[in-house]
């Protein structure tokens, strides 16, 4: 930044009483907040973030000197602006796998086609066009044998069991205002994800324990990152 556009000291002064007339406000709803999900809440939040990140940046440019705050970053939610009690609810998950040990998936997954041939031809064909007296020759078949036999929580638990290594995971419980009819939105599970409407969410990942690593601070799975 140029010294033409260097903020005045007036001027991180001002935001510096933005930010405690936005606590306040904050403070002010949470005391009189309705419910857990009270709209109020959620925008003197979005106030106080905004202001504090406006603070922050100011005073770094005019001082060199930051603040002790975390300011969410543009991946935060927005705010919640879904039905207070919804009465239906979506569970959106994904889970990242790297296939580690490709051997040992592969004699699972023989393992379960030699126990039950009749319960696994169609996952394996479906899923390679491979006969399940094979799927130990084949990844491919192999995945879809494994995951057409055992929950994906099950998975989860045991991933290490069938040769995969834990990436990245996300749950997001968004609120809905019917429960869909069936099949109506199997061919894209995804599309219909509304931030907005998510009422809590929980982020696993890797990154978190390298932050831990350098910062020597806590950082938990996101609830709404509020």
């Amino acid at each position: 930044m140029s010294d033409a556009a260097q903020p005045s000291a007036a001027e991180v002064r001002a935001a510096a009483e933005a930010v405690k007339a936005a606590l306040d406000r904050h403070l002010d709803a949470v005391e009189r907040r309705s419910g857990p999900d009270d709209p109020a809440v959620y925008a003197a939040f979005d106030e106080l973030a905004a202001a504090a990140e406006v603070y922050d940046e100011l005073l770094y440019d005019t001082h060199d000197e930051v603040t002790p705050f975390e300011i969410p970053g543009n991946e935060a939610l927005p705010a919640y602006a879904g039905p207070e009690e919804p009465s239906a609810v979506s569970v959106l998950i994904r889970r990242d796998y790297t296939v580690a040990t490709p051997q040992r998936l592969l004699h699972q997954a023989q393992r379960i086609a030699d126990l039950d041939p009749d319960a696994v031809d169609e996952a394996a064909v479906n899923g390679s066009g491979e006969a399940a007296g094979v799927v130990g020759t084949s990844v491919h078949a192999a995945l879809g044998v494994l995951f057409g036999e055992f929950e994906p929580d099950e998975i989860a638990s045991r991933h290490k069991e069938f040769g995969l290594e834990e990436g990245d995971s996300t749950l997001w419980v968004a609120a809905a205002d019917e429960p869909t009819e069936p099949g109506e939105w199997l061919s894209a599970p995804f599309d219909q994800a509304d931030p907005q409407r998510v009422v809590c969410r929980f982020d696993v990942s890797s990154v978190f324990d390298e932050e831990l690593e350098g910062d020597d601070e806590l950082v938990e799975p996101v609830d709404r990152e509020r």
